[in-house]
């Protein structure tokens, strides 16, 4: 899911082809910017892909080695849903609405702060691959198929409308050729990242998010160099009401409330940074896991200096188009497109520089993608090859994981052929992203936050939350559809297509939607509680203590000395090991080695003994 998913742009379209559309024309300096960006992503990729060839290991291939730095898994968590919907979604939110939206970067210190000291250090001791290897470790293979299964389904969807939307955005625009950018940039993302794997992977998003920030950057400067400054920027859009203040409205109702932004940011920012494979597959390539927690901590500033680079460009065009009104073109278009007309109108005479946002666009669409491939190919190798076939050598499966995800890559312009063909669908094809995190997030915190949680009810509960995702999402698209149909554009457009992966186009339903992962996420923990208790616990079931974090000694540990000397159970603090070393290594298929050994110590251990808090939650 986009970082910014949260953004509405209320029922935009697209004219069909009979519609007349004066377009702008890209300079020869323009097309070798963007020329130059394919090739250096591409000339990154091939580097990692030919240094060493013939002795990567699938380890190199998925992981990096384990050997990755701070800095640029920082900045590929950072790029990896900072996609090209989010740069043209912010700037037309707050063109149109105002800057509440810019209190969702209130959720992203929880939103990181929780995966940092939670999820990080469970995944990490556990020296996974798969994110879905912790749902085996916790439930069993049954659950971790669900999940991974779940997680293919979403990406594949997702990936091929990523692609495809901000093309037909753009080829609306400047005239740039639709089908030529989708395949170029789906041929170039898959070729450098089935042949150099996470590392071409992880430094392409490094140079990708540099550009990004510099079309960002050119546009603010050159737009407000043109409307007087920064500071006749901001008088301008206060005169309007576009500088907002916290709106308290607990009415889940109204469009943007402080509640809503932070409080439903934070389990939007826990689904994409806390459990999404893409994220967990970069946390878990950082040399150690202190590098891992610090990469987490610095995507917050870099998170607020990009959602704020969004807001002053939609103030910057709201400024401007206050002094050069849009013109009848314009003013139909779809808002996704007002960003791109803002910057061929500004940035026109300055040969190089619209190009360099196009440049900018892109890399966010290549970012996101080469980590769709990426982390499909780890899922299906690891979650849903190895642990079936075992027995294949190194080298074989070095070569699998190359050809999956270049078969992914192949699969994604299928998608984008798909989505091209889908009309008023395309809408609900780009919200099933968000409306499976929520469920997939409430999975992951059943199993680590509730001892007692046994498989059927991971299972059962995650098919709630699956129901009742899409039940209220495709309910509020098929409501908004029915009411474009009601009020035709005056364009003649025939279908809308969506800013945003999880936001409905009503604005009285948008706020659900920011909630979406909140709700979703709930339902899956109640009804996974209720049928675990139902279904006796973990009665009869082992539980390894390293796929739980330790709620209530973690709570306990916070009272003072005191208190805690007069609790019952005063000696069972009991906490995560912190050294990598003592953790059983697993084999391929996700299993620890000498888990049997283990299960027998731990039952010996607890004989004749008081139980731990684990054990007492588990009881309830």
């Amino acid at each position: 899911m986009d970082m910014n998913a949260a953004v509405s742009t209320s029922a935009p379209f697209l004219p069909t082809s009979g519609t007349s559309m004066v377009t702008s024309t890209f300079s020869s300096v323009d097309y070798v910017i963007f020329v130059l960006l394919l090739a250096l992503s591409l000339a990154i990729g091939l580097y990692h892909a030919f240094r060493g060839w013939g002795r990567h290991t699938i380890g190199q291939l998925l992981m990096a080695d384990r050997k990755m730095g701070c800095f640029p898994v920082a900045l590929s968590l950072l790029a990896t849903f900072q996609s090209a919907v989010a740069l043209l979604g912010v700037p037309s939110e707050i063109y149109r609405f105002g800057t509440q939206y810019w209190f969702l970067g209130c959720s992203y210190f929880l939103g990181l702060l929780i995966p940092a000291h939670i999820f990080i250090p469970v995944f990490y001791r556990l020296h996974l691959t798969s994110a879905y290897e912790y749902l085996e470790l916790r439930f069993n293979k049954a659950v971790r198929v669900c999940g991974t299964v779940t997680f293919i389904l979403q990406m594949v969807i997702y990936m091929g409308v990523v692609l495809y939307a901000p093309s037909l955005a753009l080829n609306a625009v400047t005239g740039f050729d639709l089908w030529l950018s989708v395949l170029t940039l789906g041929i170039v993302c898959a070729v450098y990242t089935a042949l150099g794997g996470l590392k071409a992977v992880i430094w392409t998003d490094v140079f990708q998010t540099l550009v990004m920030f510099l079309g960002q950057l050119a546009v603010i400067i050159v737009g407000s160099a043109k409307v007087g400054g920064l500071g006749h920027v901001w008088e301008v859009a206060s005169q309007h009401g576009r500088i907002s203040g916290i709106e308290l409205d607990p009415d889940p109702f109204v469009r943007h409330t402080f509640w809503t932004l932070a409080f439903g940011g934070v389990f939007m920012m826990l689904s994409l940074y806390g459990v999404n494979q893409a994220q967990v597959q970069r946390y878990l390539s950082s040399r150690t896991e202190k590098a891992a927690v610090l990469s987490c901590y610095a995507v917050f500033p870099c998170q607020q200096v990009t959602l704020c680079m969004g807001c002053l460009i939609g103030l910057v065009m709201y400024t401007y188009y206050q002094e050069y009104p849009m013109s009848t073109q314009q003013t139909q278009a779809a808002p996704d497109q007002f960003v791109l007309y803002f910057v061929m109108d500004v940035l026109k005479g300055l040969p190089g520089l619209p190009g360099l946002f196009i440049a900018c666009l892109f890399s966010g669409s290549l970012s996101t993608i080469s980590s769709a491939f990426n982390s499909l190919a780890t899922v299906t190798m690891e979650d849903l090859i190895r642990p079936w076939f075992p027995e294949y050598s190194e080298a074989w499966a070095t070569r699998l994981s190359k050809i999956i995800a270049f078969g992914y890559g192949l699969l994604c312009l299928g998608m984008a052929y798909v989505s091209s063909q889908m009309g008023p669908v395309l809408q609900a094809a780009f919200s099933i992203f968000g409306m499976v995190g929520g469920p997939l997030l409430g999975l992951f915190c059943l199993g680590m936050f509730f001892p007692c949680a046994n498989p059927p009810g991971a299972i059962v509960g995650l098919v709630a939350g699956l129901i009742m995702a899409f039940w209220i999402g495709i309910g509020s698209i098929v409501s908004s559809m029915g009411s474009s149909v009601a009020s035709s554009p005056s364009n003649g457009s025939s279908f809308p297509l969506p800013s945003n992966l999880t936001a409905v186009t009503m604005t009285t339903l948008m706020p659900l939607t920011t909630l979406s992962n909140a709700h979703n996420s709930t339902t899956v923990i109640v009804v996974g509680l209720i049928v675990s208790l139902l279904t006796g616990g973990m009665r009869g079931r082992t539980l390894n203590p390293r796929t739980i974090y330790p709620v209530l000694p973690k709570l306990l540990a916070l009272l003072p000395l005191s208190w805690q000397k007069q609790l019952p159970c005063k000696s069972y603090s009991q906490d995560l090991p912190t050294d990598t070393a003592v953790f059983s290594e697993k084999t391929s298929n996700g299993i620890l080695w000498g888990s049997r050994d283990k299960k027998e110590e731990d039952r010996s251990s607890h004989k004749g003994s008081s139980p731990t808090f684990t054990l007492q939650e588990t009881s309830l």
